[in-house]
C-alpha cells in the first residue's frame, strides 16, 4: 500500500505546475498532506542467521509492506543493529517479541518438513512482532490462524481485521517510540 509516495509525487507536481494566483503558486492539499495519520515506522530485520529461509522472510516482509501503511519492514544494512532477528532452527516456528516492532523470529524447520508454506510462516511470525496474537483454530484466510489452517494453506496475506489491528497498534504507539 505504498500509495503515499505516489500521492506525494502527484501533489508536488500539482504545486509546481499550478494553479497560480496573483503570480504565486497555490499549494494544493491532498488527503495525504491535509490530515497525516502518522509516520510510517521503519523496522529493520536481519536474515543473517535465517539460512535457507532468507528469501521467504523477504517475501513475508514484502507482503506486510503491501498490506499496511503504518509499518515498513526493510532488511538491515550491513553492521546495522536490526529490530527483528531471524534465526533458522530445527524446532517449530515461533516469535519472541521484545516489544512492539522488535524481537526474534525462530524459523523452525519442523513446520516446513510437515509441508507448511515458508512464506506463510514468515508472514505469520512477523505478524507476532507487529503485535498480533495467534488465533487458533482458524481458517486459512486468517494469517494468524497459523498451522491450525493445515499444511495445504498457502495464504500468506493478513486479512482486513489483521491489517487494521496492526495499523491501530502502530498509530497508538508514541511518536519517536524506540523500536
Amino acid at each position: 500500500m505504498r500509495i503515499r509516495t505516489l500521492t506525494g509525487a502527484v501533489a508536488a507536481v500539482l504545486v509546481l505546475a499550478g494553479p497560480v494566483a496573483g503570480g504565486q503558486a497555490v499549494a494544493v492539499r491532498t488527503a495525504d498532506s491535509a490530515a497525516p495519520s502518522g509516520e510510517t515506522r521503519v523496522l529493520t530485520y536481519d536474515t543473517g542467521r535465517a539460512g535457507e529461509f532468507a528469501s521467504a522472510v523477504d517475501r513475508g516482509a514484502a507482503i506486510w509492506n503491501d498490506s499496511v501503511d503504518a509499518v515498513e519492514l526493510r532488511p538491515a544494512a550491513s553492521g546495522e543493529a536490526a529490530d527483528i532477528r531471524i534465526v533458522a532452527d530445527d524446532g517449530w516456528p515461533r516469535a519472541v517479541p521484545g516489544g512492539l516492532g522488535s524481537g526474534t523470529v525462530y524459523f523452525g524447520r519442523e513446520a516446513v518438513a510437515d509441508g507448511h508454506s515458508t512464506v506463510r510462516i514468515a508472514a505469520h511470525e512477523l505478524g507476532h512482532v507487529l503485535g498480533l496474537p495467534d488465533r487458533k483454530p482458524g481458517p486459512c484466510s486468517e494469517l494468524m490462524s497459523g498451522a491450525s489452517a493445515g499444511p495445504s494453506c498457502r495464504s500468506a496475506r493478513p486479512d482486513a481485521a489483521e491489517r487494521a489491528e496492526v495499523e491501530e497498534k502502530f498509530a497508538r504507539a508514541p511518536a519517536g517510540m524506540s523500536m
